[in-house]
C-alpha cells in the first residue's frame, strides 16, 4: 500500500509595493479631499511674535538695572570686548608693515618659505583692495574667537575624551549646535548681549566651538591604549599620563580642532555684521542689501585670501612629525623677516598708503551687467524652469496640504526609514512650528531645502562615484574641492547674485555649489573604502561596471551615502536661510527682517527657532536611517 504526499497550495503572496502604494494613495486622497483647509497662514501680527519683541523692549530697558546683567551678562560683555580690544590694538599697533612682516614670519615657520611668500602677498591684496583696516577688524575679531573657542573648547574635550559619560552628555548638544543655522546665533546674542564686536565675537565663538570640542575628544579617544596602560604601570599619575602622553600623541590631530575652529570662525564674521560686528562683513551685507556685486566682490575675494592662508598654515603645523624640529635656517630667515617689518612699520605710517589702493567696483558691476545681458536667456531658462516644474508646484503642495495631513506624511516617513524615536522627534519639532505660528513660511523653506538637496545629492553622487572610479579624475578635482571647502558660505552668493538676481533660485544655486563639495567626499570615500575582494568577486563572476556599481559598491557604501545626505541637508538648510538677505524669503527672510526693523524682531526671533527645529527634524531622520540596518542585513535567509 503505497501513501501519496498531498502538498497544500501556499497562499499569495503579496508583493512590497502595495503597501507603501495603498499608503501613498490614501495620503494623495486625503489632500485632496482636505486641501486648503488647517493650513495654517502666516500671521506677522501674531501674539508669540509681539511678547517677544515686548521682551526684546523690557530688557533694553533694565539692562543696568537687572542683576543679571548687571553682575553677569554685562561682565562677560566687558571682558570679551577687551579680548577683541587687545588683539585689534596690538595688530594696529605693528602697522601694515610690521603685520605683514610678522604673518610672512609665522608662515615661513609653520610650512617654509613658499607659505610665508604666499601670506605676503596675500596680506598685501587686503591693502590693494581698500580693506586693510576692515581686515584687520576681521582678523582681530576671528582670533579673540578662535582663542575663546579654544580655551572652553579643548578642556571639555580632552574631558569628553577621557570619560563616555561627558561624551554622551556633550554629544547631543554639539549635535544640535551643529545643525543650527548661522542666523540662528544672533537673535539670542543681540537680545542678551546688545550688538557691537563683544556680541560678534561671543557669537563667533559659540559657532565654532563644536568642532574644537569633538576633534579634541577623537584625537584623545585615539591614543593608543598601550602607551596609557604603559605610562600608568611606571606609577604615572593621570595628570601626568594626560601632559606626557595624551596631549603630545594627540598633537596633530588637535591642530586640526584649530583649524577647523578657525574656518568656522571666518565663515561666521560675515553674518554676525548683522548685530554690528566689525570687519568685512560690513562691504558684503551692504552689497547685499544694494545687489551691488561690485561692493562685495573686493570683500569676499579678501575672506577667501585670509581663509586660505589661515588653512595653509594650520594643516602645516598639523602635518608636521611630534618629533620634527625648525632648522636654524628657517628661524633665521622669518625672524629677519619679522624684525624687517616691525621696523618698516615704525618708519611708515601705520595706514595703508592710498597711492597702492585699487578700485575695481565699476568695472566688476560692469562686468556683471554684460555677464547679466550676455547669459539672460540661459539664466532666466534655469530659473523659470526650476520655478515652474519644481519650486511652485512643490510649494503649492505642502502649503495647500492641511498640517496634520503634513505632519502625519513626516511621522510615518520617518517611522518607515530612521525608527521610532527620531519619527517622534521629527512630529515634535513640525508641531512645534506650528505652534510657533510659523508653518507657513517653514513649508517654503522645507520647498527649497527639498530642492536643493535633491540636485545637490544628483550631482555630489555623480561626481563622487566618477572619483572613486578615477584616480585622473579624483586628481584634478581634489583641489577644487579643497578650495570650495575653505570658502566661507556668503562668498558662495557672490556669483549667484551676479548671475540670477535677487530670486529664490539665487539661494538654491549658492547652497547648491556649497553643500556639493563635502557630498563629494564622502561618495568617493564611502566607495572606495568597500573592501577589495568584495569587489574582485563580483568582477570575476562576471558583473559589468554598471551592475558593480549598483549591485555592490553602492549598497555597500549606503552608510557613507547616509551620512552624505545627512550633510547635504545642514548645510542646505544654512545656505537658504542665509539666503533670506538675496530673495529667498521664508524663514531666512524674517530672521533677516527681525534684525533690520526693531517692531519685527519677535518674528525674527521665532522664525530663527523655527528654523533650528527643521534642521532638528530633518537631521534626525537622515541620522537615524544611517543607524539602522539596511534591509540585505534585515532579510534572514
Amino acid at each position: 500500500m503505497s501513501s501519496t504526499a498531498v502538498s497544500t497550495p501556499r497562499g499569495l503572496r503579496v508583493p512590497r509595493w502595495v503597501a507603501p502604494a495603498g499608503i501613498a494613495a490614501g495620503f494623495a486622497a486625503a489632500y485632496l479631499v482636505f486641501r486648503g483647509t488647517g493650513t495654517l497662514p502666516h500671521d506677522s501680527e501674531a501674539p508669540q511674535f509681539a511678547a517677544v519683541t515686548e521682551l526684546r523692549e523690557w530688557i533694553d530697558d533694565h539692562r543696568n538695572d537687572n542683576p543679571v546683567f548687571l553682575y553677569f551678562l554685562n561682565y562677560v560683555r566687558l571682558f570679551v570686548g577687551g579680548v577683541y580690544g587687545a588683539f585689534h590694538a596690538a595688530l594696529t599697533a605693528l602697522g601694515w608693515p610690521g603685520l605683514i612682516g610678522v604673518t610672512g614670519a609665522l608662515a615661513w615657520l609653520a610650512g617654509g618659505r613658499r607659505i610665508a611668500a604666499a601670506a605676503v602677498a596675500g596680506f598685501c591684496s587686503f591693502g590693494v583692495l581698500g580693506l586693510w583696516e576692515s581686515s584687520v577688524e576681521t582678523l582681530a575679531l576671528v582670533a579673540a574667537a578662535v582663542l575663546l573657542s579654544l580655551a572652553i573648547g579643548v578642556p571639555l574635550g580632552v574631558w569628553a575624551g577621557l570619560s563616555r559619560r561627558v561624551h554622551r552628555t556633550v554629544t547631543p548638544v554639539l549635535d544640535v549646535m551643529q545643525i543650527m543655522p548661522t542666523f540662528a546665533y544672533l537673535a539670542p546674542l543681540a537680545l542678551f548681549f546688545h550688538i557691537g564686536a563683544p556680541a560678534g565675537t561671543i557669537a563667533t565663538m559659540i559657532y565654532a566651538i563644536p568642532p574644537a570640542i569633538r576633534i579634541t575628544a577623537l584625537a584623545i579617544q585615539q591614543v593608543s591604549p598601550t602607551a596609557v596602560e604603559a605610562s600608568a604601570s611606571l606609577g604615572a599619575t593621570r595628570a601626568q599620563t594626560l601632559v606626557k602622553v595624551h596631549l603630545p600623541l594627540a598633537r596633530s590631530t588637535m591642530a586640526l580642532a584649530v583649524n577647523q575652529t578657525i574656518m568656522m570662525a571666518l565663515s561666521m564674521v560675515v553674518i554676525a555684521n548683522l548685530i554690528n560686528a566689525p570687519g568685512l562683513g560690513s562691504d558684503i551685507i551692504l552689497g547685499l542689501s544694494r545687489a551691488q556685486v561690485g561692493i562685495m566682490l573686493p570683500a569676499g575675494v579678501a575672506i577667501v585670501v585670509m581663509a586660505m592662508l589661515l588653512d595653509r598654515m594650520t594643516v602645516a603645523v598639523a602635518r608636521r612629525g611630534p618629533h620634527s624640529r625648525i632648522g636654524r635656517a628657517r628661524l633665521a630667515g622669518a625672524g629677519a623677516l619679522a624684525v624687517a617689518g616691525v621696523a618698516l612699520g615704525f618708519a611708515l605710517p601705520r595706514e595703508w598708503p592710498r597711492a597702492l589702493t585699487v578700485d575695481l567696483a565699476a568695472e566688476i558691476n560692469d562686468a556683471v551687467l554684460w555677464a547679466e545681458t550676455s547669459w539672460y536667456g540661459v539664466t532666466t531658462f534655469a530659473k523659470d524652469t526650476t520655478s515652474y516644474l519644481l519650486l511652485n508646484p512643490l510649494e503649492g503642495l505642502f502649503t495647500s496640504a492641511p498640517w496634520w495631513l503634513v505632519a502625519a506624511a513626516v511621522l510615518l516617513v520617518a517611522w518607515r526609514v530612521s525608527g521610532v524615536r527620531p519619527a517622534l522627534t521629527a512630529l515634535g519639532c513640525l508641531l512645534a512650528i506650528a505652534l510657533l505660528g510659523t508653518w507657513e513660511h517653514a513649508m517654503r523653506t522645507m520647498t527649497t531645502v527639498a530642492v536643493a538637496v535633491s540636485v545637490t545629492l544628483v550631482v555630489g553622487l555623480a561626481l563622487g562615484v566618477a572619483a572613486a572610479r578615477s584616480a585622473r579624475w579624483s586628481a584634478v578635482q581634489r583641489p577644487v574641492l579643497d578650495a570650495a571647502q575653505t570658502m566661507p558660505a556668503f562668498v558662495y552668493l557672490l556669483p549667484a547674485l551676479a548671475l540670477f538676481g535677487t530670486t529664490r533660485f539665487t539661494a538654491i544655486f549658492a547652497s547648491i555649489v556649497y553643500a556639493v563639495p563635502p557630498v563629494v567626499r564622502l561618495v568617493e570615500e564611502g566607495i572606495r573604502n568597500v573592501p577589495g575582494p568584495v569587489v574582485e568577486a563580483a568582477v570575476s563572476a562576471g558583473s559589468t561596471p554598471g551592475q558593480l556599481l549598483w549591485k555592490v559598491q553602492l549598497p555597500m557604501a549606503r552608510r557613507a551615502i547616509l551620512l552624505a545626505a545627512n550633510q547635504g541637508i545642514v548645510m542646505t538648510l544654512a545656505m537658504v536661510v542665509v539666503g533670506g538677505l538675496v530673495g529667498a524669503g521664508a524663514l531666512g527672510y524674517d530672521v533677516v527682517l527681525g534684525f533690520s526693523q526693531r517692531t519685527d524682531f519677535g518674528m525674527g526671533f521665532i522664525a530663527g527657532v523655527a528654523t533650528v527645529l527643521l534642521g532638528v527634524m530633518l537631521d534626525r531622520i537622515t541620522q537615524g536611517a544611517d543607524r539602522r540596518t539596511s534591509p540585505h542585513q534585515r532579510t534572514v535567509t
